[in-house]
């Protein structure tokens, strides 16, 4: 053998035990009751931290998603509900902006804070299923899984859910073990705390209540307090949202039968299968890269070589032995399918119009789903390679964003609405307001797709007013905008330009007329160019 065939089998040699050292201590530091949940914190943080700033590179050539304008909207008034939605996002987002600047950075540092909880929270639960070692490995499956990181750049109510779903879920784990009425008064607690979120939210209560009633151990938790405490808890804490839900007319419940409903079953069909097909993908990235770190250990190779059926009843009758707790496990497998499997079908039979977003908030429990199973044997090397796959795979990411966008937005840039300068239309026309009328520029009128952002980039923040919308957010009203004046804006590049330009001659005949055209630049790269109507309606005298 040759010096320069040795080299490589020395240096792999002097490798290895630095890596397995590493491994030890990771293995050590998850399973230590006293350190693992201070090393899960520092890992949803770091994650948190480091995702914060790739989205702020991908997103640098765009303004905000309208979700999150439209979150901070509602957080500049605190209601009982927004018209869309129950409050909760709203109240969150107002919240945040109190301790962070509104800015683009601040948006998605509160989507990745928000999804960092989560991943705190997943791990809670993991600890009623699994041992400490497994629970860690599912938190790095899902900051692996795309919906916890460059999926997760909007805030709002789909994705506060994965902050809200895994309290109600980790608040039944802790009710179906104890079976006592302090844990039913948090169950009901933090049902209530999902449904303020988003009506979404009862396909996983239903889901709760199904594992429930299927559960071999059902009647133990039908007939303690748990249960029954929880559903008068939910109830009594929904009352006054359930009085303002009356108050407007069930103005959300009109939002979904108005948005959502669809008349042919064929396009249900043709959604169905793209909401399926949208989030089987998106799985398929942590699932695929934990298998590649189970793989890189031996014995779980040696493992894959024995007889499945002899192994899965060996390990089976052995949970406890093998780190699970096969009684909460199927709990959570139950809840899973039921969620992946529920809504499709009922998206088939009701022909909903079935939005692939909705399955952001249904498949946190599915890495634990497999985890869970007892047959799986989860070596600490493992753990030490799944982390240092995140590990990779960010940096990478955090060194490829810059170039990223600018490539984005190089090949299509007049395709996308994200890159039309929204932003920039809001300083002019707030320098327009205050040249006018030397004061505080105070309602907008337009779509929703312009509205809330004037709200978020104005220094104004004025209130968006939505000309002819049934599910107003109740921010504002046509009262208030004749009497503090507004302004009103037109997208000339929108079908609803005749609607809009109907209303603003029915109800800004004073109006000052203008048009501005905005543009957006990045790396010396232009932007689409739009033409906006201006409609700038005096304040009453």
């Amino acid at each position: 053998m040759t010096t320069a065939s040795v080299l490589p089998v020395v240096s792999r040699a002097r490798h290895r035990p630095i890596i397995r050292r590493a491994a030890a201590w990771l293995a050590a530091r998850a399973s230590d009751p006293n350190s693992g949940l201070w090393l899960v914190i520092g890992f949803a943080t770091l994650h948190a931290v480091l995702w914060t700033f790739i989205l702020i590179n991908l997103k640098a050539a765009q303004d905000v998603h309208m979700d999150v304008a439209e979150a901070f909207a509602w957080g500049q008034k605190f209601q009982l509900g927004y018209g869309k939605h129950p409050p909760l996002a709203g109240w969150v987002a107002g919240l945040w902006f109190t301790l962070f600047p509104v800015a683009d950075w601040a948006t998605y540092a509160l989507a990745m804070a928000t999804l960092g909880c989560g991943l705190v929270i997943c791990w809670l639960i993991s600890l009623h299923v699994v041992d400490r070692r497994r629970a860690f490995f599912v938190v790095v499956m899902l900051a692996l899984y795309p919906i916890f990181n460059f999926k997760g750049f909007k805030y709002n109510p789909d994705l506060l859910q994965l902050v809200t779903l895994p309290l109600l879920v980790l608040a039944y784990l802790n009710a179906f073990e104890k079976c006592s009425v302090k844990s039913g008064l948090w169950l009901g607690l933090a049902g209530a705390l999902a449904l303020m979120t988003k009506y979404w939210v009862l396909t996983m209560i239903g889901a709760i209540g199904l594992a429930a009633l299927c559960h071999p151990e059902r009647l133990k938790f039908l007939g303690s307090p748990a249960p029954w405490v929880a559903i008068g808890a939910l109830v009594a804490v929904m009352i006054p949202h359930l009085v303002w839900l009356k108050a407007v007319n069930f103005v959300p419940l009109t939002y979904a039968g108005d948005v959502y409903s669809l008349s042919s079953r064929a396009q249900s069909a043709q959604l169905v299968a793209g909401y399926i097909g949208h989030n089987v993908a998106l799985l398929l990235a942590p699932l695929a890269l934990a298998a590649l770190a189970l793989a890189w250990v031996p014995p779980w190779r040696a493992m894959l070589m024995r007889r499945p059926s002899a192994l899965f009843r060996r390990a089976w009758s052995r949970g406890a032995n093998a780190g699970v707790d096969t009684s909460q496990a199927l709990n959570i497998w139950i809840v899973q399918i039921v969620v992946a499997i529920g809504p499709p079908i009922g998206g088939l039979i009701f022909t909903v119009y079935m939005k692939t977003d909705w399955g952001i908030s249904l498949f946190f429990l599915t890495p634990l789903a497999l985890v869970a199973m007892p047959w799986l044997r989860l070596q600490r090397m493992a753990l030490f390679n799944i982390a240092a796959i995140w590990l990779a795979l960010t940096l990478a990411a955090l060194a490829a964003s810059p170039y990223i966008a600018a490539r984005e937005m190089a090949e299509n840039p007049n395709g996308a609405s994200s890159y039309i300068a929204r932003s920039q239309l809001a300083r002019e026309l707030t320098e327009t307001w205050h040249t006018r009328f030397h004061n505080r520029w105070a309602v907008v009128a337009g779509t929703t797709e312009i509205g809330e952002p004037m709200t978020f980039y104005s220094p104004d923040h004025p209130a968006p007013f939505t000309p002819g919308e049934l599910w107003s957010s109740g921010l504002t009203s046509m009262e208030e905008a004749k009497r503090f004046g507004f302004i009103g804006i037109c997208d000339t590049s929108d079908w609803r330009l005749p609607i809009c330009e109907a209303w603003m001659a029915a109800n800004a005949t004073n109006a000052e007329h203008l048009t501005i055209t905005t543009r957006r630049f990045f790396h010396s790269r232009p932007g689409p160019a739009v033409s906006w109507k201006i409609y700038i309606a005096p304040p009453a005298k």
